[in-house]
């Protein structure tokens, strides 16, 4: 049985070598083509001095060369880091510094607005180039500089990096480290998730088993491959022969056009998305081939939902909660969905998923408390980050007082309530709950009211300082297509679905889509410091 990440890949290339693997445009690999690059990558990697767990940075957009990078460094016993290809020059400069990234692959647009960082990367000892543009790049944009502690990278070209004698793989267990994920936090920077084989592998095996893969699927990959849900995709389907279509998000049109075309089988995305494609006619070869659509990284509308199922009759819908920390953590099965559309499940297979009030103690049925996640898909911990690792792994309460090491847990910072049959419903965030007039108000609450009256195409409500009342709820809205903005009927919608202290103090209106951050989900945390002192004079 596989246990490290990337024979996963080569178990199913033996079992399945002329599959359909990976295609992205017009370009098809099998799974022994797909296999046979990933070790030459890996080959090369080793070949050009690559120590056993370095880290390899790949800031890349979705395509073959991307996922064959991220595998090929797991194979040759790196550590591999995507780096979201949305992010600035700035951003990426603070993920590549914070784990000291040894090789870079990426574009030469990409190269060339991160040069002039150099100085914050001392690290950075080789650049690998693909695309066209790699070809063009002027002789003195190549060659190395002077050798010593400051000399700037080796910059190669793909094809020239892949010609370097190969080297042997270094051996790794599933213990070590495979992945570190960039994970947006409710302050400061984004922090490095450091995940390990085991994490990776038992994370695609479970993710499979509810959702049924197989060979006969096709997912498309819609999300980043930086995002552990994006990055899912890639793993469950090598897990069990399923083919991958690679999509640069560009319009939610053209992604319907995909879908028929590719007979794709299953869709994930996170609620923005889905509320763009809910609002959008459906082509009958849209929703031809689809099995299943999942939905995690924040709470789907109902009215989206519902919408959906109407465009897809055929596909099951799984909603589920995750969280990077921990991969996955729960899913909805589809026969549940209309008896509790409400709910996040419960713990997907190999995890147990607890409800603990602040002193560790188990929570009642319908008691609040915080989501703690135990079992094989627990992530080691925040690389570098001893102060924030110590707030989120925490020892498993109740533990039997005979275990002499602690167990380690993920404590989500989440708050979610358990019913009488176990199913769990989430409450809100602790770093997005709203504390307005004695309250602690769920934003997803709010939202769901919004999306319910078909006024709004996309809403995000979130507390602003305010002299009084502590916080006072801010929604800001799009309005729905072909409406007016009338915030006096969103405000009466409110008055009727909510009490007082959560009704909106002030919605504003604007014509585009909500921000997202670089997960896609809205941004709450921009719009509300955007809107910061808006409440200051109030008496």
């Amino acid at each position: 049985m596989s246990e490290l990440l990337h024979e996963l890949l080569f178990a199913t290339a033996q079992r399945l070598p002329g599959a359909p693997a990976l295609t992205c445009g017009r370009r098809e690999l099998d799974y022994a083509g797909l296999a046979a690059a990933v070790r030459g990558f890996a080959g090369a990697l080793s070949g050009v001095g690559v120590q056993r767990h370095e880290r390899v940075a790949v800031w890349l957009d979705k395509r073959q060369e991307t996922v064959v990078a991220l595998f090929g460094a797991a194979a040759a016993g790196a550590v591999f880091v995507p780096v979201n290809p949305v992010l600035r020059a700035e951003q990426a400069e603070h993920v590549l510094a914070d784990c000291n990234v040894r090789l870079l692959v990426t574009t030469a647009e990409r190269w060339r607005s991160l040069r002039a960082r150099l100085a914050g990367l001392p690290d950075l000892r080789m650049v690998v180039l693909t695309g066209a543009a790699a070809a063009e790049l002027a002789p003195a944009e190549i060659a190395p500089a002077e050798t010593g502690p400051d000399r700037a990278p080796v910059v190669l070209a793909l094809t020239a990096f892949l010609s370097h004698p190969p080297g042997a793989p270094h051996r790794v267990i599933d213990a070590d480290v495979a992945a570190i994920l960039y994970t947006s936090g409710s302050t400061g920077r984004p922090k490095g998730v450091v995940l390990s084989h085991r994490n990776l592998v038992a994370g695609a095996r479970s993710v499979a088993a509810y959702l049924g893969n197989g060979p006969h699927d096709r997912l498309l990959a819609v999300l980043p491959l930086s995002f552990d849900y994006g990055l899912s995709q890639l793993t469950t389907a090598f897990a069990t022969g399923a083919s991958v279509v690679l999509h640069n998000y560009l319009l939610p049109g053209d992604l319907l056009r995909t879908l028929g075309r590719e007979r794709i089988t299953g869709l994930a995305a996170v609620p923005p998305l889905w509320i763009q494609l809910a609002a959008l006619p459906w082509s009958t070869e849209s929703a031809a081939h689809l099995r299943y659509f999942t939905n995690s990284g924040g709470a789907m509308p109902g009215t989206t939902l519902a919408a959906l199922r109407a465009r897809m009759p055929a596909a099951e819908p799984f909603l589920m909660y995750g969280l990077t920390e921990a991969f996955r953590s729960t899913y909805l099965p589809p026969a549940e969905v209309d008896r509790r559309p409400d709910s996040i499940g419960k713990a997907i297979p190999n995890a147990e998923i607890r409800v603990v009030r602040e002193d560790g103690s188990e929570c009642a049925p319908h008691e609040p408390g915080e989501l703690v996640h135990r079992g094989a898909l627990v992530a080691m911990g925040y690389w570098n980050d001893p102060a924030r690792t110590a707030e989120r792994f925490r020892p498993l309460p109740g533990q039997h007082p005979e275990l002499v090491l602690p167990e380690m847990a993920v404590w989500s910072g989440d708050t979610v309530r358990r019913d009488e049959d176990g199913f769990l419903y989430f409450v809100g965030r602790r770093d997005e709950m709203i504390k307005t007039s004695g309250y602690r108000v769920s934003p997803t609450e709010i939202e769901e009211v919004l999306y319910r009256s078909g006024l709004v195409a996309e809403a995000a409500a979130f507390g602003v300082d305010h002299p009084v009342l502590g916080q006072a709820v801010v929604v800001v809205a799009q309005p729905a297509s072909g409406l007016a903005p009338d915030a006096a009927a969103l405000i009466q919608v409110c008055r009727d679905a909510l009490p007082a202290y959560m009704v909106p103090a002030q919605i504003d209106w604007q014509a585009e889509s909500l921000p997202r951050n670089g997960n896609g989900k809205i941004d709450r945390r921009l719009l509300g410091e955007q809107r910061a002192g808006l409440f200051a004079q109030a008496a």
